[in-house]
């Protein structure tokens, strides 16, 4: 498949749109004029872009869950309780599995049981199959603005949906929502879909309605280097420039060490505008998002809560714009509302705790220094090995290894490097793969596993690797050997 990073034409996308809306009978109910006046009549308080927007310039962190059931009527009771209960300040509505498979009609038949056996026989709100007239019901049913969150690589008639339903904010993009979810999917077919989901925020942008786009910052969750999802994040938004996309937010998922994880949060959201600004989109706002620990959690509700509390700490330090809410549930399943409006609350506390302080350090600065050096190295190599066209050179850095995303299940990923934690807990790469690291980099990883290992008194080994993937499950950051 050709792709390149161009804004699709007018009469192209047209034709793709005819095509997409067949996909499920709600597609016929989209009509993007009539879509555009609903947004423009709906109060600003509802608009997702312009509350981050309001949050990053007074200086504060906005909390949000994930949440999201199949019945609508249950879909609206849960949002409801976390906007009153859990104290949020943005609402999410999480999307169902088989949706993210295009598997509508499985979907369907997943409705028809939940109502039938009056509970929940999906892990999420199959937002296609209610339509658009349901998904305002959901909008108009609370006063904060609402997110779709899934994981969806062909995300085109759901992106149709959404926007044509109110929603003012859609997660995920071709990098983000193909490496971490995907076996078999090509790189470039996810691009090219995702470049249908860009386009359209553009086209309702330059009609008036500016709907906010975030790529998947954690990807896998585990052990991911900054260096690494940061590229991913930045790639991302400029795909999304290309078609007209203003309002962004980057993300970044908590790894641990509280100097790795500030210096982190500051850096995305400064390289995301470096580049942006570098090659062209001078108009495009850049907010950020913090994911809590996205790895394995304690089965015990009042240590989770210590893994929480120690996520929205790294939040507040860093200024995120907002922060995406963990639950004591996290061990063991999709968590009730309750459990999931305690987490928010912890959240707040702690936000509102340390509102007023920032972490200045120079382990901060020398970290920030070193992910500056490690993204600029990647998406500089994947332009070049794009000949200067972002889209080409990302597929290819993917295929190469040049961009490498740890533990991921896409047969498209290298999956040649290997993370670890320094003695102090920050991640680290113990096989560098293909990256495109300059030899000072790839000495100053070794020499800080090489650090831990004279410690730990072993050598640098994959058994480091499985140590650290497990270790705040059990209550560790770094995955020491017991004696």
């Amino acid at each position: 498949m050709e792709i390149q990073n161009k804004r699709i034409p007018d009469g192209e996308f047209q034709q793709l749109r005819a095509e997409v809306l067949t996909q499920w009978p709600t597609g016929k109910d989209v009509d993007l004029e009539e879509a555009v006046a609903y947004h423009k009549a709906m109060p600003e308080y509802r608009n997702f872009g312009k509350k981050l927007l309001n949050a990053k310039k007074e200086g504060r962190t906005l909390v949000q869950p994930r949440a999201g059931v199949p019945v609508v009527e249950e879909h609206i009771k849960l949002m409801q309780y976390l906007e009153k209960y859990g104290e949020a300040d943005l609402l999410p509505s999480t999307i169902d599995s088989y949706t993210r498979q295009n598997r509508y009609e499985e979907a369907e038949n997943g409705i028809a049981e939940s109502i039938r056996l009056g509970r929940a026989m999906m892990n999420g709100f199959p937002a296609v199959n209610h339509g658009v007239a349901k998904c305002r019901q959901v909008i108009e049913s609370v006063k904060l603005p609402m997110q779709v969150r899934h994981g969806t690589p062909d995300a085109r008639l759901l992106t149709e949906i959404a926007y044509a339903g109110g929603f003012t904010s859609y997660e995920g993009g071709g990098i983000s929502y193909n490496l971490p979810y995907c076996k078999n999917i090509p790189m470039e077919r996810t691009i090219k879909d995702w470049q249908y989901v860009d386009r359209l925020t553009g086209l309702y942008e330059e009609m008036g309605v500016s709907i906010n786009r975030e790529p998947y910052g954690p990807l896998t969750g585990t052990l991911v280097p900054p260096c690494i999802s940061h590229a991913a994040a930045i790639i991302e938004a400029l795909l999304a420039a290309e078609q007209g996309v203003k309002n962004i937010t980057v993300g970044y998922g908590q790894c641990g060490n509280i100097a790795q994880d500030v210096a982190a949060i500051r850096t995305l959201e400064e390289l995301t505008d470096e580049y942006l600004q570098k090659y062209g989109y001078n108009d495009v706002q850049v907010t950020t998002v913090l994911h809590q620990w996205m790895g394995g959690f304690p089965a015990d509700e009042a240590k989770a809560f210590g893994v929480i509390s120690a996520g929205s700490l790294i939040a507040a330090l860093s200024k995120a714009t907002k922060v995406i809410v963990k639950t004591p549930h996290e061990a063991v399943g999709i968590p009730t509302m309750e459990a999931n409006a305690e987490g928010l609350r912890c959240t707040k506390q702690l936000i509102q705790m340390y509102a007023d302080q920032s972490l200045q350090s120079e382990m901060v600065e020398m970290e920030k220094e070193i992910i500056r050096q490690e993204t600029r190295c990647i998406v500089d190599k994947c332009f070049e090995l794009g000949n200067g066209d972002i889209a080409v050179g990302v597929c290819r850095a993917v295929e190469s290894g040049v961009l490498d995303v740890p533990f991921a299940p896409c047969r498209a990923n290298a999956g040649l490097m290997l993370p670890c934690r320094d003695n102090n807990g920050a991640i680290r790469i113990l096989n560098m793969g293909n990256l495109p690291f300059t030899q000072e980099l790839k000495d100053f990883h070794a020499e800080k596993i090489n650090e831990r290992a004279k410690v730990e008194n072993r050598k640098p080994s994959f058994q480091m690797v499985v140590d650290d993937v497990y270790s705040i499950g059990k209550g560790r950051l770094v995955g020491r050997p017991r004696y």
